[in-house]
């Protein structure tokens, strides 16, 4: 896989590039972050995730979970045409606190 494009099994980014995921608005789908790489013996006893802006007809978190060392957020809706981040904030075992986001564009497909 190269290293300039996303992880198709939800590892987030690669290559230390910006990517933009492309979700349809009357898609529901989940998005992963796998934080394995950065847990260092830790584990993730905790997620919260949000969606931003905050509009009518906007992304909403359908449901999310954590998953051994992976987050997930189930995403549905979205304005065709805007621009979405996702970010997770997790809370780590040994009471520290990390934070991922993932670019969405919407459009319909």
């Amino acid at each position: 896989m190269a290293a300039d494009r996303p992880d198709p099994r939800g590892g987030g980014l690669r290559g230390g590039r910006m990517s933009i995921y492309l979700k349809d608005p009357d898609a529901t789908v989940d998005y992963l972050i796998d934080w394995g790489e950065r847990l260092e013996g830790r584990s993730v006893t905790a997620s919260d995730w949000a969606v931003v802006p905050t509009e009518a007809g906007g992304i909403i978190i359908a449901d999310d979970a954590v998953d051994g060392t992976r987050t997930r957020a189930t995403l549905s809706g979205g304005v065709p045409g805007h621009v979405y981040r996702a970010t997770c904030q997790v809370e780590l075992s040994d009471g520290r606190i990390d934070e991922r986001s993932i670019t969405l564009r919407v459009e319909e497909r």
